[in-house]
């Protein structure tokens, strides 16, 4: 499948209404640009589903929705909360535990992992525990959750099974496609969505061009979706 440019206007329908409480990632374009692939890719019933980073859990109730039977894992409290009270609020039979990405459902096999972790490179060297930036951080290189996920996902896929994960093109998706190569798993790029930087990179634009992670005048920010596919 080779990779596809999209408009934001192409990503709707979007994820549903959702609750937060504070601190939890809201649903954004990284988001809805997922849950357009998941759609697209045929998500639906008879298929076991796991949403790794839940956040509030709209990819977990988009799958429901869908059709498929659902779990969702968080490390946040605060966002296991939220998606257990948003399938609540939804009538959506959708299994929230919380844990550290896989470790949550060790042993268990899934016929889709979807994913939105963070990617976004940090100027601080460490994950922070708490707080806000917990979505969104994940080390100089943005790669503190995408390499574990790739690395992990061929042990949660049943065979013929598909990973669907969201980052930024600053995150280095090649590394991303090798990694789950490596892995096993026949990997690409299947979508390409440009957006204006958010508030986040905004604030680390300086940064961001120091460490050459971002040309001086690129004004917009990609965001790809990596397909994966067991064997």
């Amino acid at each position: 499948m080779g990779s596809t440019a999209l408009r934001t206007s192409e990503i709707l329908p979007r994820t549903g209404r959702v609750v937060r409480l504070p601190g939890v990632y809201a649903p954004q374009t990284d988001s809805y640009f997922l849950a357009a692939a998941m759609r697209r890719e045929g998500i639906g019933p008879g298929m076991d589903v796991l949403d790794l980073c839940t956040g509030t859990g709209a990819l977990a109730l988009r799958a429901a929705r869908l059709g498929a039977r659902v779990s969702a894992v968080d490390i946040s409290r605060r966002a296991v909360a939220t998606a257990r009270l948003n399938a609540s609020l939804a009538g959506l039979p959708v299994s929230v535990h919380r844990g550290d990405l896989l470790a949550a459902v060790d042993g268990r096999r899934f016929d889709a992992v979807v994913s939105n972790p963070p990617y976004v490179p940090s100027p601080r060297p460490s994950l922070p525990r708490r707080g806000a930036q917990r979505a969104w951080d994940a080390g100089p290189d943005g790669r503190a959750l995408l390499d574990r996920i790739c690395d992990a996902a061929p042990a949660a896929l049943r065979p013929g099974g598909l990973l669907l994960m969201v980052h930024s093109a600053l995150s280095d998706p090649e590394e991303s496609v090798r990694r789950l190569e490596r892995a096993g798993l026949s990997a690409t790029v299947s979508d390409r969505l440009s957006i204006p930087f958010g508030p986040v990179l905004r604030g680390r634009l300086g940064w961001l061009r120091d460490r050459g992670l971002l040309p001086v005048g690129k004004s917009t920010e990609e965001l790809v979706i990596i397909r994966a596919r067991k064997d």
